[in-house]
């Protein structure tokens, strides 16, 4: 893991303390993708260094869930209805200490529906969505065309330095995730 890191470019984000914790709900997650562990540690790393992000020690949580899960998260803290992809809850960045970024939520069936849909691989998917809910906690967002515009062009940014194909050109599928 670490080499991959370093290969990506992230060996300053290391240094920085970054603190990703991953908690895994829903077991389906581990039984297709076994190397989920890294590949959100490297995902959530590089869209943090992305945006050269000041703050120490930081903290991010993310949570591997399934569909049942999200819904109800996204009818609690959203109104929503039923499932999405990707939720992003903003964390507290004031006072002493480490700074929390907040937490990043993933819904398993929605997620391999939209790769099985899109005909792209679980893995990348999940790499894009892991990126775009951290933007969203960075504080990117995209609710008019420049804001979609702005956090796109980051996210294929991102993407490309990893190897990912560039989830916005046709037969994709976007990100309809309501945090943030």
């Amino acid at each position: 893991m670490l080499m991959t890191l370093l290969r990506a470019g992230l060996g300053p984000m290391i240094e920085k303390a970054l603190e990703i914790d991953i908690k895994i709900e829903a077991g389906a997650w581990v039984d297709e993708l076994p190397q989920l562990v890294g590949l959100v540690d490297l995902s959530a790393a590089a869209a943090v260094a992305a945006c050269d992000l000041e703050c120490g020690n930081t903290e991010l949580s993310i949570l591997m869930t399934d569909d049942a899960e999200m819904a109800e998260l996204n009818r609690e803290w959203r109104g929503g209805n039923g499932a999405t992809n990707v939720l992003s809850f903003p964390g507290d960045h004031g006072g002493p200490g480490s700074f929390l970024l907040g937490d990043v939520v993933l819904a398993f069936e929605t997620i391999v529906a939209e790769a099985t849909e899109a005909d792209i691989s679980l893995a990348d998917h999940l790499t894009h969505l892991v990126v775009h809910g951290v933007l969203h906690l960075l504080g990117y967002d995209h609710q008019t065309d420049a804001e979609a515009d702005k956090m796109e062009a980051l996210e294929r940014e991102i993407l490309q330095s990893l190897d990912i194909p560039d989830p916005y050109i046709a037969n994709r599928t976007e990100p309809h995730e309501a945090g943030s």
